[in-house]
C-alpha cells in the first residue's frame, strides 16, 4: 500500500476506523482528538501529513454537534498541515433528514452542513446510503455514495428462513423508500410490498395499509435508518395482523434513540439487522445482528487513492 495514504479517525466510531486500516494493511493515523477544560474541542495531527493523501473517519451520529465539530476540526488541522487532499469518510451523514423545506420558515440543514464541511476545506466526500440520493448535489465537491445491499444480500441469500424466495417479500416502511426497498427485492429475487404511512408528527406514524401480500410470508422491512423504531414496531404490529409469518427487518444506520433497542426487543420483529456505520455500544441485544461496512469502505478507499472505479463494487 502506498504511505502517501493515511486514515485518521474522530471518536465518533474508532473501532471502524481500526477495522478499515486492518483491511488496507496500513497503521492508523496519529491523531489526538481531545477536550479542553472548557469542554471546547482540541486536535492535533501528531505526525507528517505534508502532500498525504488523507481519509477522515467519521460518522455525525449521535451526539451529532458534538461529532459533527470534530470532523470539521480534523478537516482544517489536515488543511493548514497542508494534506495534499482530504476526505470526509462520513458512513452515518447526520441531518440529512433535513434535505428540503417541510413547511415554512425552516432550514434545509442538510446543505448547511455541506456547506461547514467544503468551508473547512473537504475536497470529497465519502458516505454510505444517504437518507436522501439529493444531498449528493448540496456539495460543490465530489460525493461517492456507497450502498449497504451488498452486506445485507450476503447475509439474508446465506439464512435459512430466505431459502424459499416465493414466501419472502421485502417491505419499503413508507413511499419515500420504495425506489430503495426495490432494489433490494430484486436483487434478492424476492417480491416487493409498500406500507402507506402517515406522519401527523416528528418521530409520530401512523400505518394506513398494507400494499401487496404478506399473508403466510416471511417478510424484510427494509429501510436505511432505525431511529426511534415507532415507525418499525408500529408496521410489524400491522403485518402480524395481515398474517405475516415471520417478519425481519434491515436498516444501514441503527441510531436507536432513547430506548428504541428495548422496544424493538419486545415487539414483534424477529430479528434487526444493521451495520455497524455507528457505533452501538450498550444497545445491542439478541434480537440485533450488526454486519460490518468495513471491507466496503476500505476498497472504496482503496480506489478512490488509487484513481480507480467506485462504481464496479455494485456492479
Amino acid at each position: 500500500m502506498n504511505s502517501n495514504l493515511k486514515i485518521f479517525s474522530g471518536n465518533a466510531n474508532k473501532p471502524l476506523a481500526k477495522e478499515i486500516v486492518t483491511h488496507l494493511g496500513i497503521p492508523e493515523g496519529k491523531i489526538y482528538v481531545g477536550r479542553f477544560a472548557d469542554g471546547e474541542i482540541e486536535v492535533k495531527i501528531e505526525e507528517n501529513v505534508r502532500g498525504t493523501d488523507c481519509f477522515v473517519i467519521q460518522p455525525t451520529c449521535p451526539p451529532v454537534n458534538e461529532h459533527l465539530m470534530e470532523l470539521l476540526i480534523i478537516i482544517d488541522a489536515l488543511k493548514r498541515a497542508s494534506a495534499e487532499r482530504i476526505t470526509a469518510v462520513i458512513p452515518y451523514f447526520g441531518y440529512a433528514r433535513q434535505d428540503r423545506k417541510t413547511e415554512s420558515r425552516v432550514p434545509i440543514t442538510s446543505k448547511l452542513v455541506a456547506n461547514l464541511l467544503v468551508a473547512a476545506g473537504a475536497q470529497r466526500i465519502l458516505s454510505i446510503d444517504l437518507h436522501a440520493g439529493q444531498i449528493q448535489g448540496f456539495f460543490d465537491i465530489p460525493v461517492d455514495h456507497l450502498f449497504a445491499t451488498p452486506v445485507f444480500l450476503e447475509y439474508f441469500r446465506n439464512h435459512p428462513d430466505f431459502v424459499n424466495k416465493d414466501s419472502v417479500v421485502v417491505i419499503s416502511p413508507d413511499a419515500g423508500g420504495v425506489e430503495r426497498a426495490r432494489a433490494f427485492a430484486k436483487r434478492l429475487d424476492v417480491s416487493l410490498a409498500i406500507v402507506d404511512k402517515r406522519r401527523p408528527s416528528v418521530n409520530q406514524a401512523e400505518v394506513m395499509n398494507i400494499i401487496g401480500d404478506v399473508k403466510n410470508k416471511t417478510v424484510i422491512v427494509f429501510d436505511d435508518i432505525i431511529d426511534t423504531g415507532g415507525t418499525l414496531i408500529k408496521v410489524a404490529e400491522r403485518l402480524v395482523s395481515e398474517g405475516a409469518k415471520k417478519i425481519f427487518a434491515a436498516a444501514t444506520h441503527a441510531i436507536l434513540s432513547q430506548n428504541a433497542h428495548q422496544k424493538l426487543y419486545n415487539s414483534p420483529v424477529v430479528e434487526t439487522v444493521v451495520t455497524n456505520t455507528v457505533m452501538l455500544e450498550n444497545k445491542k441485544t439478541d434480537k440485533i445482528k450488526v454486519l460490518s461496512v468495513g471491507k466496503l469502505l476500505a476498497e472504496a478507499i482503496y480506489r478512490i487513492h488509487n484513481n480507480s472505479s467506485v462504481s464496479e463494487l455494485f456492479v
